[in-house]
């Protein structure tokens, strides 16, 4: 038996944001076990901890119903809060595909509240089917050049014209689909408040309720554009139109020729405990 933990990340509330499933101990679980069990919770990540091989207090292996990433935001935040907790430590560094990632932990009342952690830098490119995401978007145009960042999955960014316009949406799934190994972040606002959307079902996740890896990315996107000051903390707004409203506060710092670092923070809670028979 496998013990594992739930934890809503991007929230300070149970049963919002975006849940994860964390498998505390996932030695002598296979990779192919560890998809099927990812399809079995069909959250948008499960996360196996394993032990660390490269300096971090403990390894991760992230997958979604259907694929496994280097990287993805929001059950880094969450093991280590989950890790964190077990420890009674307030730094945790796990060790990702995309490598050390450090999650820095607050405290409140003796309970791990939020955590804050530094990204991996992402590289950035046009995307190269951009009519064809409009068209599944079904919008004329971006606000911003279409461009894609590398952060785990490879995050394509759209701007919409208001946040009304993000939250009217209705994304034809299938079109979207077919352009592969994407996902989508639909978003809208100005200064320090910004909402986002985001979509990717190429990689088993319709609408995701808050992506931690695309909101470092979405901070640099703004800077690099000139909608924000590079340093300036932005709080995105995910996940309502799904019933699991979030909230993600992002950062970069550096210019646009050279970004010096990323960070994303937000809250998080545990909500379930349970044992798999994997």
């Amino acid at each position: 038996m496998y013990r594992y933990i739930v934890v809503d990340v991007f929230t300070d509330t149970p049963l919002e944001g975006n849940p994860a499933a964390v498998v505390t101990d996932a030695r002598g679980i296979p990779a192919g076990r560890m998809q099927r069990v990812a399809r079995e919770f069909n959250l948008s990540e499960t996360v196996f901890v394993l032990p660390a091989e490269s300096g971090g207090d403990a390894r991760v292996r992230i997958f979604t119903p259907s694929a496994e990433l280097p990287f993805a935001g929001h059950p880094v935040l969450g093991t280590a809060v989950v890790l964190g907790e077990a420890a009674g430590t307030k730094l945790v560094r796990l060790e990702t595909g995309a490598g050390v990632v450090p999650v820095e932990l607050a405290v409140e009342n003796g309970r791990i509240v939020s955590g804050r952690m530094r990204q991996p830098v992402p590289d950035w490119e046009p995307y190269e089917m951009a009519a064809e995401l409009l068209a599944a978007l079904g919008i004329q145009a971006s606000g911003l050049p279409v461009e894609a960042y590398r952060n785990g999955p490879r995050h394509v960014y759209v701007e919409l014209a208001s946040e009304q316009a993000v939250a009217s949406l209705v994304p034809d799934m299938g079109a979207l689909a077919r352009l592969p190994g994407i996902g989508v972040a639909c978003f809208a606002g100005s200064g320090g408040r910004w909402k986002s959307r985001y979509f990717a079902p190429a990689l088993g996740v319709p609408e995701d309720p808050a992506t931690g890896s695309a909101a470092g990315p979405l901070a640099v996107h703004l800077a690099r554009h000139g909608r924000i000051a590079f340093g300036q903390e932005i709080e995105i707004s995910q996940g309502a139109e799904i019933g699991r409203p979030s909230r993600l506060l992002a950062r970069a710092t550096g210019t646009a020729d050279r970004i010096e670092s990323v960070e994303v923070a937000g809250g998080a809670v545990i909500v379930a405990r349970g044992e798999l028979d994997a």
